[in-house]
């Protein structure tokens, strides 16, 4: 072990506002945050940061000394978010008012509109980190491949050949509509995690850990949409994975993104489309606001020092599945306001479509 004290990654992403639409960050906005986090250096453990959007969502990777859900940490993170939505608003960007509560900060991030993923470990001899970031996507795009990654040898190879990870490992699975979790352990509870994790619209795995010892897999943000002042605000799901040496490897966790699967979200968070993953310079999402994009980000930490980030999905690998899913998008863009590609009524309540059914209810006959 690098040393013997305990370092958490924290992962926070929130929409302060959107250039031409929702279609990417100013550069204003994003040296506003890097400008803000520097100056916090040193304070509630911050050790080191770096600054990434995907799409029109900005996002903080702090390292620090200060523990999960730290007030301290979370309160950094909620003035360096006012700061950029205040560049935001004189530059009269799009949506400055989506992604954060009206409240002002409550002494947690939790419920105030920003997504929060957060990991805390011994640092490892070599501790090698993927983030990943998605614009577009509403609740439980990282169902599938989390559970290809920790759970499918056919994806992970290491579950069987490699013995730390013989044990396997546990998920754990939030109810949206209860806030209440369960761990579940694979392999032997695998039947009950896909009943549960396939219904990605209200159970999301929100971590993983190893059955052998308990050590910090992967997290998950997954927060609710926060209402305040009337106007609601939200962030899209983020996650962190940690790789090699007892861990899945860093190309089996990669190998889960080369099948560009559905997920709700698109345009107004009201379809359905496949996952995009694209390099850094890619994550624009312009054809019908779309489709869903997703960045990695790989980073070694070396003494709380993020190394990086390595642009983990710029390389023609990829090609295929990025042409896959083209070809998916061309095909379900056909369906226009018919479902499966619009979602399913219930799940559409916060668009005028409720409004519109209740209106004509009484003409029924």
């Amino acid at each position: 072990m690098a040393g013997k004290n305990k370092l958490c990654l924290s992962v926070i992403t929130a929409d302060v506002g959107g250039f031409i639409g929702n279609v990417s960050s100013h550069p204003e906005v994003l040296d506003t945050a890097k400008e803000t986090l520097d100056t916090a250096k040193g304070k509630a453990g911050l050790r080191d940061f770096h600054v990434l959007r995907c799409g029109d969502d900005l996002a903080l990777v702090i390292t620090h000394e200060a523990g999960c859900e730290s007030r301290a940490l979370h309160e950094i993170a909620w003035k360096t978010f006012i700061s950029c939505r205040d560049v935001a608003i004189g530059l009269k960007l799009y949506g400055t008012g989506h992604g954060l509560s009206k409240d002002g900060f409550t002494g947690t991030l939790l419920g105030m509109g920003p997504g929060v993923a957060e990991m805390e470990f011994v640092e490892r001899e070599s501790e090698s980190i993927v983030i990943f970031l998605i614009n577009k996507a509403a609740t439980g795009p990282f169902n599938l491949p989390f559970y290809k990654i920790f759970a499918d040898p056919f994806n992970t190879a290491g579950l069987i050949l490699d013995k730390e990870m013989s044990d396997g490992f546990s998920f754990r699975i939030r109810d949206l509509e209860s806030g209440k979790e369960i761990r579940l352990s694979a392999p032997g509870k695998l039947h009950e995690i896909l009943a549960l994790a396939g219904s990605g619209a209200r159970y999301v795995i929100t971590g993983v850990a190893k059955n052998s010892n308990g050590e910090n897999a992967a997290s998950v943000s997954a927060q609710k949409i926060a209402t305040g002042g009337g106007e609601a605000s939200h962030s899209e799901p983020t996650a962190i994975v940690r790789c090699q040496a007892g861990f899945p490897t860093v190309g089996e966790v990669m190998e889960a993104f080369a099948f560009p699967h559905l997920v709700s979200g698109w345009l107004r968070g009201a379809h359905n489309g496949p996952l995009l993953p694209v390099p850094f310079y890619e994550a624009n999402p312009t054809r019908f606001d779309g489709p869903p994009r997703i960045i990695s980000a790989g980073f070694q930490i070396a003494d709380g020092r993020l190394l990086g980030p390595h642009d983990m999905f710029d390389d023609p690998s990829f090609d295929e599945t990025r042409r896959l899913s083209n070809q998916i998008t061309e095909y379900i863009r056909r369906h226009g306001p018919f479902e499966p590609h619009r979602l399913p009524e219930d799940a559409l309540t916060t668009s005028n479509l409720p409004a519109t059914i209740e209106a004509l209810k009484n003409q029924f006959q």
